[in-house]
C-alpha cells in the first residue's frame, strides 16, 4: 500500500481518523461552535481584594463572556487582611490545596499567594485557554510556561509596558498568542521582543458608568504620586473657586492618606472620597475628569468610563493615555507646568460653548466601534479560538505522524 508522501498519513487511518489531525479548517468549523472554558489569570490580588483597570476589565470580561454561553474562572493573587484572605486561608488549610476557590463575582476565583504554577487549577477547571495578564509580580512568563507544560494553550494580555516586571520574555513561549490593550502597548512590546499582537482595549461595559451628570466638579481618579497627584493639587490650589473631588483608587498607605489629608487642610475645595465600586455616582457629579499622570499608561480606562457619560478628559500625553482620550478631550505634555492645566481646567469649566463642543466629541468618541463590547468580544474570541486551534492541530499531526510510523508499510 503506498504511503501518502503529502501528509505522512497511512491511508488506512483516514476514514476513522479525526479530521481534525488532517483538515484545519473542519476543526476551525467545529471549534467555532462549541464553548469555551476560559481562564484568565492575575498574580495581583482580585476583586473584592483590589480593584483597579486590570481588576474591573477581567471582570467585565468574564462577564461577557458568560453571558454568551461561555465558561470563565480566574486565577489571582491574594493579599493579607479582610475576609477574603481568612476565608482563602481557612480553605485551603482544610482541603489541601494551594489555591482557595469562591464565587464572590458570580464565576470561579482561585486564589492563591503565589500565582506561579497553573497545574492544580488545570486540573480543577480543564480549561480550553488560559488568558495570562501581566501585572507587577514578575511570575507572568513563569506562570504563562506552567500552563504551556500542562497542554493548555496561551494567549498572553499585555496590559501594562512594565517590562521588568514579567519574570522573562514573552518571546519564548513556544506557541502563544498576543494581545494588546492600546496600540502604544502593542508597539513596546514588538519593539522589544519582535512580538505582534492583536489590539484590544479593555472592555468598558457602558451601564456601568454611563448616567446623567450634574457637571459641578472636576474629578481625579485614584490620587497617587504615579497618577499625577501633585499636578491635581497644584492646579487644584490655581482653581480656588471650583471644586475638586479626589477619589481613591489603589489602597493609599496610612503615611500617603496623611500626606494627601493635610495638604487638603489648606485646600477647601478639595474633597477626598473613598474607593467605590458605584462609579455612577462618580460620573454623576463630574464635569470634567483630570488626569495628570506621570505613569507610562498602558491604556487609560478612567477617560473611556467618562466619555460614557459626556464627559470631556484633560490629560497627559503617557502612554496610551492619548488614545483613550482621542477627540474627546485635551491631551497637555506630562511636565506642562500646573498653570497651564488650570488654563484649560478653567476654559471647559467658564466657557459654556467650548464645553458644550468637547462634551459633545467625548460622547462621540465613546461611540467609535473599535471599544464596542460586540466587536471586541467578537476579536478576543476569534483570538483564543486560534490558540487552542494552534495547539490541536500540532497535537492531532504528532498524533498521526506517531500513528503512521507505528503502522506497518507494505
Amino acid at each position: 500500500m503506498r504511503v501518502l508522501r503529502e501528509t505522512g498519513i497511512d491511508p488506512r487511518l483516514q476514514d476513522g481518523f479525526p479530521a481534525s489531525f488532517s483538515r484545519r479548517q473542519n476543526l476551525r468549523a467545529a471549534a467555532a461552535e462549541r464553548p469555551l472554558r476560559i481562564l484568565f489569570t492575575l498574580g495581583d490580588p482580585y476583586l473584592p481584594q483590589r480593584s483597579g483597570g486590570a481588576q474591573s476589565s477581567t471582570d467585565q470580561l468574564a462577564m461577557a463572556l458568560q453571558a454568551e454561553g461561555h465558561e470563565v474562572a480566574v486565577l489571582a493573587g491574594l493579599e493579607g487582611g479582610g475576609w477574603t484572605e481568612l476565608r482563602s486561608r481557612v480553605q485551603r488549610r482544610l482541603l489541601r490545596r494551594d489555591y482557595a476557590e469562591d464565587r464572590m463575582g458570580g464565576y470561579r476565583v482561585f486564589r492563591t499567594w503565589n500565582p506561579i504554577d497553573a497545574s492544580e487549577v488545570v486540573q480543577l477547571f480543564q480549561p480550553d485557554v488560559a488568558v495570562v495578564q501581566n501585572d507587577n509580580t514578575r511570575r507572568t512568563v513563569p506562570l504563562a510556561r506552567s500552563f504551556e507544560a500542562a497542554g493548555v494553550p496561551v494567549v498572553f494580555y499585555f496590559r501594562n509596558v512594565e517590562l521588568h516586571d514579567l519574570g522573562g520574555n514573552p518571546a519564548s513561549l513556544r506557541d502563544a498568542r498576543f494581545i494588546a490593550n492600546s496600540a502604544f502597548t502593542a508597539r513596546t512590546y514588538a519593539k522589544a521582543f519582535g512580538i505582534r499582537s492583536t489590539v484590544i482595549p479593555p472592555l468598558v461595559e457602558p451601564g456601568l458608568y454611563r448616567t446623567e451628570t450634574t457637571r459641578e466638579n472636576v474629578t481625579f481618579i485614584n490620587p497617587v504620586p504615579v497618577k499625577g497627584l501633585e499636578t491635581a493639587l497644584q492646579v487644584a490650589e490655581l482653581c480656588p473657586d471650583i471644586p475638586f473631588v479626589f477619589v481613591e483608587s489603589w489602597p493609599l498607605s496610612p503615611e500617603l492618606r496623611q500626606d494627601i489629608e493635610t495638604r487638603m487642610a489648606a485646600l477647601p475645595n478639595v474633597t477626598l472620597r473613598n474607593r467605590t465600586t458605584d462609579m455612577k455616582s462618580v460620573y454623576g457629579k463630574a464635569r470634567i475628569l483630570l488626569a495628570p499622570s506621570v505613569w507610562q499608561e498602558a491604556w487609560g480606562r478612567v477617560a473611556t468610563e467618562a466619555q460614557f457619560c459626556g464627559i470631556p478628559v484633560i490629560g497627559s500625553n503617557q502612554g496610551g493615555l492619548p488614545e483613550a482620550i482621542g477627540s474627546g478631550g485635551v491631551v497637555l505634555p506630562v511636565d506642562a507646568p500646573a498653570e497651564r492645566w488650570a488654563a484649560e481646567v478653567r476654559k471647559l469649566w467658564d466657557d459654556p460653548e467650548a464645553y458644550r463642543a468637547q462634551a459633545t466629541a467625548a460622547s462621540a468618541h465613546a461611540d467609535r466601534p473599535e471599544i464596542s463590547g460586540t466587536h471586541q468580544l467578537r476579536t478576543l474570541l476569534s483570538v483564543l479560538r486560534g490558540a487552542a486551534e494552534d495547539v490541536a492541530v500540532r497535537a492531532g499531526a504528532a498524533a498521526a505522524r506517531a500513528m503512521a510510523v507505528a503502522l506497518p508499510l507494505v
